[in-house]
């Protein structure tokens, strides 16, 4: 397995290359910023990125998309109900936060439940509202990226536009927190967690 976290821009979101070390085909997920680092790191890996997934569109997880995607060819991934945020500066906050202008459309509108192949692995889409409309956590394995839905002993935040506290409350609650306490959480900013550590000592829960 491969498993790479690299944190990009300002912010410090935490992008992950994850895939098959058979093949070094991956997906790329959350590139938010610093796209020469993180293609540097594909290259120099001999790496094959087929998917290039967005947990939510905050241009923060996004910003780097496009320059990876006219690098690599792979195709773009966002919930249905974010993908206007990869075209919209205004919902994806770029205007807000000073960041360049993103124009990359979706090549794949995903939606809860779907699942991505990569290689033996298979990555479950599991749609987490709150945070943003289109919010959603990958599972794969053992491995859960939660993008900004939980973090270690922390939650998203909900006050930006498209945000809902008490959606994104039974978000974790019926989404993530059935799963089993052994899930490692990689979330998109800060350090990793377990769901077991998140239903015992997160103080938002």
């Amino acid at each position: 397995m491969i498993l790479k976290v690299l944190s990009v821009g300002q912010l410090e979101t935490n992008c992950y290359i994850f895939g098959d070390d058979n093949t070094g085909k991956v997906v790329v997920i959350d590139p938010g910023d610093e796209g020469e680092k993180i293609y540097d790191i594909i290259v120099q890996n001999g790496y094959i990125v087929q998917y290039i997934i967005a947990t939510h569109g905050h241009v923060d997880h996004i910003s780097a998309i496009k320059y990876l995607k006219e690098k690599t060819g792979a195709q773009v991934v966002i919930h249905k109900d974010d993908s206007d945020a990869l075209i919209n500066s205004q919902k994806n906050l770029s205007a807000l936060l000073g960041y360049h202008s993103i124009q990359v459309p979706a090549d794949i509108e995903v939606v809860d439940g779907q699942i991505l192949s990569v290689e033996k692995y298979s990555l479950q889409v599991i749609h987490t509202p709150g945070h943003t409309p289109g919010g959603i956590c990958v599972l794969v394995d053992n491995l859960l990226f939660s993008g900004d839905t939980l973090f270690e002993k922390s939650i998203g935040r909900t006050d930006l536009p498209g945000g809902n506290h008490q959606q994104l409350i039974q978000s974790i609650k019926n989404k993530l927190f059935v799963l089993a306490d052994h899930i490692k959480v990689y979330p998109g900013h800060g350090y990793q967690t377990t769901i077991g550590i998140e239903k015992e000592f997160n103080p938002f829960l």
